[in-house]
């Protein structure tokens, strides 16, 4: 099978310096409203890349769940194997790519874990089969079958079938806190408008472009 020849032109849209907000979050902010508006289906989605202590990446996407001045959320099982990375080595790189508008936003950063009720809050908010979801799986663990999972669903229905479903102690959020971030936006014969936000030692963002 030959792929050499598979390639699209990026016609869309351009990308200025002097439109650009002063900041990574106010310009995520645009380009994400910008995205919502499209209709991007998972335009919350990002992949998100962790390196543990023996040095080996490992690459995986989950759904952003909320963004501010403080950084970028993602909720996940504590004992996943990507907790277990970050608990070792809190080195992070997470990438949009919204293909509709025919952009990408890279983060690079550290993280940290949000507060037990910043957890509490966002999980009594998830879908009650989400939070039964969050107690039956083991995330990342070796299971022998489907049926295993399911078996533990109904254990975990019949322990919860009254009133609430308490957050698990080894579930929870991580938030991503950028040093850098990339906005890319597509452009004819693949001269890419890139722009990259550094964070700078006395807290100001420096703009540059880079080259495609």
């Amino acid at each position: 099978m030959d792929i050499g020849d598979l390639r699209n032109e990026y016609t869309r849209d351009g990308l200025q310096r002097a439109t650009l907000a002063t900041d990574p979050f106010e310009q995520f902010e645009r380009w994400f409203a910008q995205a919502s508006q499209a209709h991007i289906h998972e335009v919350n989605a990002m992949q998100v890349a962790t390196v543990g202590a023996d040095g080996k990446p490992s690459l995986r996407t989950v759904l952003l769940k909320a963004f501010d001045r403080n950084g970028f959320v993602f909720y996940t099982n504590y004992h996943s194997q990507k907790a277990k990375q970050l608990d070792a080595n809190p080195q992070i790189a997470a990438l949009f790519f919204w293909k509709e508008l025919e952009r990408q936003v890279e983060i690079t950063g550290c993280v940290e874990k949000v507060s037990s009720l910043e957890s509490l809050k966002y999980f009594t908010s998830r879908p009650r089969g989400s939070q039964l979801g969050a107690w039956v799986s083991a995330q990342s663990s070796i299971i022998s079958s489907r049926s295993l999972l399911e078996a533990k669903l109904e254990e975990v229905k019949r322990k919860f079938s009254q009133g609430e479903i308490p957050l698990p102690d080894f579930w929870g959020g991580f938030r991503i806190i950028p040093a850098k971030v990339e906005f890319w936006q597509g452009r004819p014969n693949r001269l890419h408008d890139r722009f990259e936000y550094s964070l700078q030692t006395d807290g100001q963002w420096e703009i540059a472009r880079l080259a495609p």
